[in-house]
């Protein structure tokens, strides 16, 4: 007995509910998402052959090749909380519309006197606002003196109120002149910061060097391979 062939009938997917659902996720992630703003000061970091990425809910203290010190604390919960803090035992008089303008913002440079008058200027032209760094009292390292001291003291302060401790960054230009970012450093540890990372940009690791050997050593052995004739 004959098979009977059932017809074949092309296949139809109708794509008409996956492209709603493509351009909804799209339109959505399109309003919601919020740019980081850009970085007042562009640096070089040094290269090395470290592989560490940088923490998340990280302070970040930036040198740049004139030795300027800017601040910049990713976590925006303790950020609203630090500068609560700041205007109270500063005196700093800002307004909510300022205190807003410094959540969002990027890193900043400047002494407590000239805070208010930055946080007041539209984002826009807050891009061209002449920092000047933020000044560090080589003769005193105290945290009630020290500017760079305070706003490390009080964000690392801030960060735990919210559970979530901070870890400190430094990235400094490979032009930036030592003396300068050995005062960074002896700010941080003579207020009992010993484990900071230094942010560099990653390199590929020098053949017959320890460093190259050890990769080596903890690398996955590879297969040999095959060859079918």
């Amino acid at each position: 007995m004959a098979k009977h062939k059932l017809p074949r009938k092309s296949t139809h997917i109708d794509m008409t509910a996956m492209c709603d659902v493509a351009f909804l996720l799209l339109t959505f992630f399109m309003l919601a998402t919020k740019f980081k703003p850009d970085e007042p000061v562009v640096v070089k970091t040094p290269s090395s052959i470290s592989d560490i990425i940088m923490p998340e809910n990280s302070i970040l203290l930036t040198v740049d090749p004139s030795g300027k010190v800017f601040f910049d604390y990713d976590n925006k919960k303790a950020k609203a909380l630090l500068i609560d803090k700041v205007n109270t035992e500063k005196g700093l008089n800002l307004t909510d519309a300022e205190k807003e303008s410094f959540k969002r913002g990027a890193s900043f440079g400047l002494p407590f006197n000239q805070m208010k008058g930055y946080l007041a200027i539209d984002p826009i032209n807050q891009k061209n606002y002449k920092f000047t760094g933020i000044p560090i009292d080589t003769t005193t390292y105290m945290a009630d003196i020290n500017e760079l001291a305070y706003w490390v003291q009080a964000a690392r302060t801030a960060g735990q109120e919210t559970g979530t401790p901070p870890r400190i960054c430094i990235k400094c230009d490979a032009s930036t002149v030592y003396p300068r970012v050995k005062d960074v450093i002896k700010t941080l540890t003579k207020n009992k910061i010993d484990r900071f990372n230094l942010v560099t940009s990653l390199e590929a690791i020098p053949e017959g060097t320890a460093a190259a050997m050890e990769r080596d050593a903890t690398a996955p052995a590879k297969k040999p391979s095959t060859k079918t004739q």
